[in-house]
């Protein structure tokens, strides 16, 4: 008949001892300095007897246990000098099981964490810098240059408006306004940014400004001024 004998195995000294209180179902503030040095001596002489290596800092928290034990049994000496006070090592050694048990708990659940994410097959990101649009695609003038050539224009029908002007409500739309440039394009290669807005009124030259920007965003059309304070030229894209 074989004898199999079960040794836990424990992260620490502090893990040992977190077991032995569990064990006798007492909470760690009412643990007793004395019953837990000899449950603790006693299973490191069983490790021993197994011929069980036992780490040093098994060791060295049995001497920490075999002192605090030897201290509980002198009488205590009172002294009202504060600058010779000393905490309990009982004290001490409640707070590093705190401690120590609070990290535990939080490892137990990051491991639990590690398992679920274990299960999850994660798909390698596909290649997509084929289809990205590049932000610093040069147009030949930046954004500026094209918004102090419409306020030029803008200030420029303001001087030629009509005393006696008729209204006509009629609505335009962005992309509508860019197809309509890109016909002219096809006729002519290249034209003039002002005279795009072949239309005075108010709606219509906001929306052929729109649909400038939004067909340079997506390369339909070069954006050409040959140096600073010249026409810009507009030219359609093949």
């Amino acid at each position: 008949m074989n004898l199999e004998v079960n040794i836990p195995e424990f992260e620490g000294p502090l893990d040992l001892l977190l077991h032995l209180i569990k064990q006798d179902d007492i909470d760690i503030f009412d643990i007793s300095i004395d019953r837990i040095t000899k449950q603790y001596l006693n299973y490191l002489n069983m490790m021993e007897r197994l011929n069980l290596d036992i780490a040093s800092e098994y060791l060295v928290m049995a001497s920490e246990l075999i002192e605090m034990k030897s201290n509980s049994l002198l009488p205590s000496k009172n002294t009202l000098d504060d600058d010779n006070f000393e905490e309990d090592p009982r004290e001490q050694l409640i707070n590093r099981l705190l401690e120590y048990e609070k990290y535990k708990n939080v490892t137990g659940t990051f491991q639990e964490l590690e398992g679920i994410r274990k299960s999850v097959y994660t798909r390698e990101s596909d290649e997509i810098l084929g289809y990205c649009v590049d932000e610093d695609i040069d147009y030949g003038v930046d954004l500026d240059d094209l918004i102090n050539a419409f306020q030029n224009f803008l200030d420029k029908l303001e001087l030629d408006k009509p005393l006696n002007t008729k209204i006509e409500k009629k609505e335009y739309s962005v992309g509508k306004r860019c197809r309509e440039i890109k016909d002219r394009l096809k006729d002519n290669k290249i034209i003039s940014f002002n005279d795009l807005f072949d239309i005075k009124s108010k709606e219509y030259v906001v929306v052929t400004f729109l649909a400038i920007l939004a067909m340079a965003k997506r390369q339909e059309i070069d954006i050409i001024q040959d140096s600073n304070f010249n026409q810009i030229m507009i030219s359609g894209k093949e």
